[in-house]
């Protein structure tokens, strides 16, 4: 366990579930909450975060304080591989349960959104997934910022992914996380490409 101040580092466990659930929710909005825009508060937790604690939990830490875990890195170290993985063994019970929207995208509201990605997830380009081959995703509520714990959560995962043989890891982040943008190129992330519009995504890599 990687200690500091009264937080602490460590791997991912079952009975952090939905603590990841809560994070995910609370950072779900580029990085700030996101209750107000979700009827139901799971979704962005069934894409996000869960999958990966579950299937994958090797590449999974979180960080806790007193009041409990409030802060997580997941991913996996081979995109590819988890993204079949997913197709079979995740995303079957969730299309059971969510019914994928039909109305027009525009009229969509945020639970829809996150429904037809459910139905219709996004797949990483080969030219990215094959160079940096694994990928993640970091949150921290409000309590934990500005401490330093992101960068070391960071580290610690970097270093499991280059242990578990990743060349190089990759990640996509909203245009409009600024906060999260600055933070990638911090921990040496480099810019790889821009979506074209309308997608607002950025892809960034690094080597391991």
């Amino acid at each position: 366990m990687d200690e500091g101040n009264d937080a602490a580092i460590r791997p991912v466990r079952p009975a952090d579930l939905d603590a990841l659930y809560e994070v995910a929710l609370k950072t779900g909005a580029n990085g700030a909450d996101a209750t107000a825009l979700h009827g139901d508060p799971k979704l962005i937790g069934h894409i996000f975060a869960a999958p990966y604690a579950r299937l994958e939990p090797e590449s999974a830490f979180v960080v806790e304080d007193g009041e409990g875990v409030g802060g997580y890195i997941v991913g996996t170290a081979d995109t590819q591989a988890f993204e079949a993985r997913l197709e079979a063994e995740w995303w079957p019970a969730l299309r059971a349960r969510y019914a994928a929207p039909v109305t027009p995208p525009e009229s969509w509201n945020a639970d829809e959104l996150r429904c037809w990605s459910i139905h219709h997830p996004g797949r990483t380009p080969a030219r990215i997934a094959g160079p940096y081959p694994a990928h993640l995703h970091i949150n921290l509520l409000p309590r934990l910022q500005g401490r330093g714990l992101g960068r070391r959560l960071m580290d610690r995962w970097l270093e499991r992914m280059r242990a578990r043989g990743a060349a190089g890891a990759h990640l996509g982040v909203g245009t409009a996380n600024t906060r999260g943008i600055a933070f990638y190129r911090a921990c040496g992330f480099r810019e790889l490409e821009r979506a074209k519009p309308p997608r607002q995504t950025v892809w960034f890599g690094i080597e391991l």
